[in-house]
């Protein structure tokens, strides 16, 4: 067996770091790791070592040799008298400690039973090596990796409960008034559940729409102090002008709108007298 010090890190050959900003965490692919291995950890990582399922130690950042009970030359003997597999088996698992956007997406229903899509984007970091030992003890791993969307599959019931709860009692209308209290909600109930994973939450992002783009359209409109019946009437116009259709205007004003033969006008008289309608030239 080769008694070259083994470098355990995250860094590949070409130089770049395996953990990219959607990776939360790494677990380090080699379980051969003998007495005297040294341990690399980055300015924006943690690591943690295990033996069996067994916590060793979690490593802030630097540069530590691994001391093992398997030494080099004893360690190849002992290899060999187990069939080709050492007994003490180790594992070095990477937390990143940068700060990951987290994206969430779903459909919450407002106080008339309207559909609305809502996207949240919140940012999570791992504050200290306590929590990131939280983090590998509760949150399996998917392979080698830990990423963001896992996370946001995890937290998709707080965020969908935390919306819900503000908007099926709101008025379809009226649901970016209140998205402030939406936002503090949703920072509360995902700043609890994250915290048991070792996760902290800093900042928290909410858009809510209707689901129906032509709701969303008569919303737009209404905003301009159209009333309901105006409203559609001047979204059926613009419809109507999309396809180049003449009597779009007509629509917009509420005016009827006639094809072909004399147009009858009435025209006002003096007072005390009755209304004469005339043909138009």
């Amino acid at each position: 067996m080769a008694l070259t010090r083994q470098v355990i890190s995250t860094l590949q050959d070409n130089g770049t770091d395996i953990m990219g900003p959607d990776v939360l965490a790494y677990h380090y692919p080699d379980a051969s790791i003998i007495s005297g291995s040294l341990l690399t950890v980055e300015a924006n990582h943690f690591a943690v070592l295990k033996s069996r399922g067994a916590v060793l130690g979690v490593y802030d950042t630097g540069q530590y040799p691994i001391q093992t009970p398997d030494k080099p030359l004893v360690g190849g003997f002992v290899t060999g008298f187990f069939g080709g597999s050492s007994p003490w088996q180790y594992e070095v698992l990477y937390v990143n400690r940068a700060k990951l956007l987290v994206r969430a997406s779903g459909v919450a229903t407002s106080a008339e039973m309207a559909e609305m899509v809502y996207q949240v984007d919140y940012y999570i970091h791992v504050d200290s090596k306590d929590d990131a030992l939280k983090l590998t003890t509760h949150m399996p791993f998917s392979g080698h990796y830990i990423k963001a969307d896992e996370v946001a599959a995890y937290a998709a019931p707080v965020v969908e409960q935390a919306i819900n709860q503000v908007v099926q009692v709101t008025p379809m209308e009226k649901i970016n008034e209140h998205i402030h209290e939406v936002v503090e909600l949703l920072k509360e109930h995902m700043s609890a559940f994250l915290s048991v994973f070792g996760i902290t939450l800093n900042d928290a992002k909410v858009l809510i729409l209707p689901k129906d783009d032509r709701m969303r359209e008569l919303i737009s409109l209404r905003a301009f102090g159209l009333s309901e019946v105006e409203a559609v009437r001047y979204y059926t116009a613009l419809k109507m002008a999309e396809r180049g259709l003449v009597s779009a205007p007509n629509m917009a004003v509420g005016a009827p709108f006639s094809i072909g033969g004399a147009t009858m006008g009435t025209y006002p008289v003096p007072d005390g007298h009755a209304s004469v309608t005339l043909p138009k030239a």
